[in-house]
């Protein structure tokens, strides 16, 4: 692999340094995850028998919720019905959970917590949110080998399952090397064909994509399509960070179309958003392609956070690459509305900087917007959350059918949605808002990623289904996470289970560690 964390202007815009700047910097929650990784984990604890009583079960298909009960045993849902109905020994454990939710755990199918599992393996913002699975690998950005990750992860016993997707960055700057800035040979795109093939065969679940980023964004269609057919051999879906989810959204959300539909594999958009005022109110024309393109027999879906800002690096501004270019900086800073709605994170030269907006850095070095962008890119750039969304978008892509939960984040991450993400749709859109019903939140985070990901194993409560759960109080669930405060722990989750082992209880980890990687069979 290339190391392109070190390279002038782009240090830290590559897809290796993505996380990193998805995450931010160390701190607050964490503490504890860190001491725990010193030591080696205990044997797994061994899943336990309890009988759920008077729950209000969501069971993560959209269907109603009902109030009943629910058994788990060695590991698996044993029984659910109405209270009194489900047959328990005398001695089982007994739970009464009236007034609180019981739902399937929680998949969060866009998580970039790939390398912050080893030093954080309780995942403790992770488990505060419900979430027992999670997918790395997105934007373009895996690691490699997929074999030797998943053996590690099973090594570490974190306290969430892993899955991954192979890289298409990843495998790019592994056959193009430094020379990334043009288009693939058809023999650099056999070799990477292969690498595909090989990640796939040791179990990775699908392809991504960052096209905004290094070296992605120099790609072709035809090589995409290619390295997406390599995955669909092995029964795996592509899922794409698009070329663009601002000026050329509508075409980016074509292009990915275009390679399921030529591929033959499903197709998940990443974070589906309007990035910039050039797109506000286009959420309907995007929902409508993806509409028409399950009507025409293709398989599309997309993933999103619930919050009007994103996350990535500064670069992402200036989409011609030009960052020394005056006219071009300026230009994409006016595309952003301002530097007012740039907000400057992981500024490693002058960290002091972090938190503050591009037109409030410009007024203390005394500079203008544009000066002060170029001097950060000089100076080895930085994260960027940019707050140029739309709340009516938003609220659209939460309605949708066609659309999930991820959270774009992960332990320690720099913006919100790290730690607030799932309570979040549960409480802010669905309880205090009403933008979708709480069986529709549920379903969003639970089947419809199971289902894009191929796990029959969870996602939906059922007898015989892993006893992966999720427990909450649908009247206090919520984020607490914000821009300036990222890693606030969200509250209202009352207890998360794990294959029958519980991971979570009355705001805190109880320490197990029963996860595993997930390797997809094909």
């Amino acid at each position: 692999m290339v190391d392109r964390t070190k390279r002038g202007p782009f240090r830290g815009h590559g897809p290796y340094a993505l996380a990193a700047l998805i995450l931010g910097s160390p701190g607050g929650p964490g503490v504890a995850d860190r001491l725990a990784a010193q030591a080696a984990p205990e044997v797994p604890a061994a899943p336990d028998t309890v009988l759920f009583m008077n729950a209000t079960i969501i069971d993560g298909t959209g269907a109603s919720r009902f109030v009943g009960d629910l058994l788990i045993e060695a590991g698996r849902i044993a029984g659910l019905g109405p209270p009194g109905s489900v047959t328990a020994p005398a001695s089982v454990e007994r739970r009464d959970l009236t007034g609180l939710v019981l739902a399937p755990g929680f998949i969060d199918i866009h998580n970039h917590s790939t390398s912050r599992l080893f030093d954080s393996p309780l995942a403790i913002t992770q488990l505060a949110q419900g979430i027992t699975t999670i997918v790395v690998g997105a934007d373009g950005s895996s690691p490699w080998p997929i074999s030797d990750y998943l053996e590690r992860i099973d090594d570490l016993r974190p306290a969430v399952d892993v899955a991954t997707l192979v890289g298409h960055g990843t495998v790019r700057a592994a056959v193009l090397g430094e020379s990334f800035r043009r288009t693939a040979t058809d023999a650099e795109i056999v070799d990477m064909t292969v690498r595909v093939e090989r990640g796939m065969r040791e179990g990775a679940f699908g392809l991504s994509s960052g096209l905004e980023y290094d070296p992605g964004f120099y790609s072709s269609t035809g090589e995409l399509i290619a390295l997406a057919r390599a995955a669909a051999r092995h029964g795996g879906f592509y899922m794409s960070h698009m070329r663009d989810e601002e000026e050329g959204l509508l075409e980016a959300v074509d292009e990915a179309i275009r390679i399921g539909r030529e591929a033959e594999l499903p197709v998940q958009i990443s974070h589906i958003k309007a990035g910039n005022a050039s797109v506000w109110g286009k959420a309907p024309d995007v929902l409508e392609r993806i509409r028409r393109a399950n009507e025409e027999g293709l398989d599309v879906t997309a993933d999103q956070y619930p919050y009007a800002a994103w996350q990535s690096g500064l670069a992402i501004v200036v989409r011609s690459r030009m960052f020394s270019n005056p006219d071009s900086v300026a230009k994409g800073i006016a595309a952003a509305g301002g530097g007012s709605r740039l907000q400057i994170v992981g500024f490693d030269a002058e960290p002091g900087l972090n938190g503050l907006r591009l037109d409030e850095i410009a007024r203390i070095k005394d500079m203008t917007e544009v000066e002060a962008y170029m001097w950060i890119m000089e100076n080895g750039g930085s994260g960027l959350i940019g707050h140029t969304m739309n709340e009516s978008d938003v609220d659209t892509f939460m309605a949708s059918p066609w659309v999930m939960t991820a959270s774009d984040g992960g332990v320690r991450s720099a913006h919100p949605r790290g730690a607030g993400t799932f309570p979040r749709v549960l409480g802010h859109f669905a309880r205090d808002r009403g933008v979708l019903t709480l069986e529709r939140a549920v379903a969003r985070a639970t089947s419809m990623p199971a289902r894009r990901l191929g796990l029959t194993d969870r996602g939906v409560l059922r007898a015989g289904a892993r006893a992966d759960l999720t427990i909450f109080d649908p009247e206090r669930v919520i984020d607490r996470s914000t821009f300036d405060y990222g890693t606030r722990q969200a509250t209202g989750i009352e207890s998360v289970w794990l294959g029958g082992v519980e991971t979570w209880s009355a705001g805190e980890p109880t320490g197990a560690r029963p996860g595993r990687a997930l390797r997809r069979m094909r």
